[in-house]
């Protein structure tokens, strides 16, 4: 599978995709404004992190985001996995996991030394995939506090 970092040209089709993960995970809508706004967002300020892609016949089939955090315990940055998703017509082939392979050896070469996610409690089908990686849950428990 070919993996490549997305463009601006890929920014709708990572917001539509943004939409349904949101809506299939969480049951929660997105602004499609908003979401292709954000999309355009990270992709022109790649210090906030990145999108990986992964096509078939030039449609994307999986995708997730790479956002940073600097963890002062470690002296590093941890590398967040967010907006994942992969197309259902290509789920259980391989994509995440192809992903998060081509993560982890990206993460080596920049010398990150933790991968994290979040992931809905209720959703199960996604924990089962992650622990399948040999990902493993742990305690933090996260807050949020909406800024309005």
């Amino acid at each position: 599978m070919n993996i490549v970092k997305a463009t601006l040209a890929d920014a709708d089709d990572i917001a539509k995709n943004n939409i349904a993960m949101a809506f299939e995970s969480e049951k929660i809508s997105l602004s499609e404004f908003i979401a292709l706004d954000a999309v355009k967002n990270l992709i022109n300020n790649p210090e906030k992190g990145f999108y990986l892609l992964i096509k078939e016949n030039n449609r994307i089939i999986g995708q997730l985001m790479i956002t940073y955090e600097w963890s002062d315990w470690r002296n590093t940055t941890i590398w967040w996995i967010q907006s994942v998703y992969v197309d259902p017509a290509f789920r259980k082939q391989g994509v995440f996991r192809s992903l998060y392979e081509y993560i982890q050896k990206l993460s080596k070469k920049n010398n990150v030394k933790v991968l994290r996610l979040y992931v809905h409690e209720q959703n199960k089908n996604a924990i089962k995939v992650y622990e399948s990686l040999d990902m493993k849950k742990k305690s933090y428990v996260i807050y949020e506090s909406v800024i309005t």
